[in-house]
């Protein structure tokens, strides 16, 4: 068995949000047995003769750090009723039971550790009449307001505000009032936003022409809009404040694998999973930089740990415990997993090679399809021994050709903002952010941290930690050394799109960019991910928000950013 090593900043982020503790709140559990409750837990699904077996393998993977579950599975699993599911997407119908019966399922994931995505598509626009009561509609944007104020009010776990994602069409005719309704910094901060775009409004926007706004509940043409004046208006909020982003859903749709089951219209709050109504998903990753020895991958270990964490998550679906009766009936005959990556920023670094060159792009096409076949091998083994996933028939992958899978989904990319420092590793497929940092999680406390790569790097030249800078980390590791910022636009882009060609689900990136750059940067960025195939596309100008996730040291005459929440708690 591996020895589990870990940075203090791993330590403190699991003391503070995953050990056990008693009634009088002493931590009770060590990191190591951690992973052991929740390795015993998920491998409790196995035959009582195979149990102490795999409880072995999964401790082995996750105590090595080369694989990590999401956050709900580290905090509850072994629990009594635990919920283990990073992220679900519910319904919102146009009337008031419906919507505030949503906001009640929303309250108990969020209570649970889960986050949520919504499409408020379905709400009729403001000043529609409402036959009923003889008066008119406050519009989707209104009850979004509720939503956020009621996510305020609950924290997950207790510890924890929730996350969330909300998408609205854009051809809805309230897009403008969405599109806006974060400009001002100050509500609606207990959510991601994104636009649902069309290929209608892709065409419409390359062509310079016009496109339908729609009564959502009737279909009626409401009034003709230039899709470049809605595009601008999205790109100058999105670079003064981050958002919204952009999720292309007829692109979503073409790859949905149960597509008799109607269409996915949002994503979970950091937009990696597209996800039908009431679906949920249990997200893993691979920490890539665990997977080089003497300068090159260690593959057959790689396949052979892949194999283990598709079956580990599988599990994880018959484990958890759902808040909502809807979510474990639609989630148990679809089987959606996600297993994704992190380090592979770390892996490049290790490897001498720029994030963003040529040589990075062949390297991320070889490890994420090598990823996607393995992990779709394993599913199939696994349907072979357990049966495929019960909504098999009439599926994409069916009609494609492929041999029955246990998965409807078995890959995607997630941020990992937490799980990744646990793992001493980059997060997701993102390029570093800064050699040394500040880290705004917990509720507020502000963690300085020092890249583990690159401390581990100063150490092996002699050079003290405390000589870091930008400048002198670009001296020790040369031509790879290529923080978030100085990546161009382009190159963000372009690794996402190749991830995402290898990846069931999508892929959760965001494009940093400096605080100098302009919003026609947003918008060649974001028509960049539709041109190359992304699902979706998020960015984020530095500064561009009072409190920001990470945040580089203040110089002298600065002062620090005001911390914040993080954006996704779950991943």
């Amino acid at each position: 068995m591996a020895k589990l090593v870990l940075t203090q900043n791993a330590r403190t982020v699991l003391e503070k949000r995953y050990l056990r503790r008693d009634e009088n709140g002493k931590i009770t559990e060590t990191p190591e047995a951690l992973f052991r409750r929740v390795a015993r837990a998920v491998a409790s699904l196995e035959s009582k003769r195979d149990r102490p077996v795999w409880a072995r393998r999964f401790a082995e993977l996750m105590i090595s750090r080369r694989f990590i579950p999401n956050t709900p599975t580290l905090i509850n699993a072994g629990h009594s009723g635990g919920q283990l599911s990073a992220c679900y997407v519910l319904p919102i119908e146009d009337s008031l039971d419906g919507i505030f019966d949503s906001l009640k399922d929303a309250a108990k994931i969020h209570q649970s550790g889960g986050g949520t995505g919504f499409s408020f598509s379905k709400i009729r626009p403001s000043g529609s009449l409402v036959r009923s009561t003889h008066g008119v509609a406050s519009g989707p944007v209104s009850f979004l307001r509720i939503f956020d104020i009621t996510t305020e009010t609950i924290k997950q776990g207790g510890a924890r505000r929730g996350a969330n994602m909300a998408v609205l069409r854009i051809d809805h005719p309230d897009i403008l009032d969405f599109i806006d309704c974060k400009r001002d910094q100050r509500s609606i901060l207990n959510f991601n936003i994104s636009v649902g775009a069309t290929d209608e409004f892709m065409r419409a926007l390359e062509e310079g022409s016009t496109y339908c706004l729609r009564h959502p509940t009737t279909g009626e043409r409401v009034r003709e809009i230039a899709a470049k004046e809605v595009f601008a208006r999205l790109t100058r909020a999105a670079w003064e404040c981050g958002d919204p982003g952009m999720v292309f859903l007829d692109r979503i749709n073409r790859m949905n694998p149960t597509p008799k089951l109607g269409e996915m219209e949002s994503t979970n709050p950091c937009g990696e999973q597209p996800l039908l109504p009431y679906e949920s998903c249990n997200l893993g990753s691979l920490n890539l930089s665990e997977y080089l020895e003497e300068g090159k991958i260690h593959w057959k270990r790689l396949s052979k740990d892949i194999r283990i964490a598709v079956r580990f998550l599988d599990n994880v679906i018959d484990l958890n415990t759902y808040p909502v009766a809807q979510s474990r009936k639609i989630t148990l005959r679809n089987r959606k997993i996600g297993l994704g990556v992190m380090g592979f920023a770390d892996l490049l670094l290790m490897m001498d090679v720029p994030y963003g060159s040529g040589e990075s792009y062949e390297l991320a096409e070889k490890l994420m399809s090598f990823i996607e076949r393995e992990a779709r091998q394993a599913s199939s083994e696994l349907a072979k021994e357990r049966g495929p996933f019960p909504n098999w028939k009439g599926s994409l992958w069916q009609r494609l050709g492929y041999p029955p899978l246990r998965n409807a989904t078995v890959t995607t990319v997630a941020p990992t903002g937490t799980i990744s420092i646990i793992a001493g590793a980059s997060s997701g497929i993102e390029p570093i952010f800064s050699g040394v940092f500040y880290r705004n999680v917990l509720s507020g406390e502000r963690l300085m941290e020092i890249h583990p790569t690159v401390e581990k790097a100063f150490s092996q030249s002699g050079i003290q930690v405390g000589e870091l800078s930008e400048e002198g980390i670009g001296r020790v590791l040369g031509k790879a050394w290529s923080p978030a910022q100085q990546v161009p636009l382009e190159a963000h882009v372009r690794m996402q799109s190749i991830f995402q060609r290898h990846s069931d689900s999508a892929v959760s990136k965001t494009v940093n960019l400096a605080e100098a750059c302009t919003p026609e940067d947003v918008a060649q960025a974001y028509r960049l991910a539709y041109r190359l195939g992304c699902k979706g596309i998020t960015i984020y100008r530095d500064r561009s928000r009072s409190s920001q996730v990470l945040e580089k040291p203040a110089a002298p005459a600065e002062t620090p950013q005001d911390t914040g929440p993080e954006s996704c708690p779950s991943c």
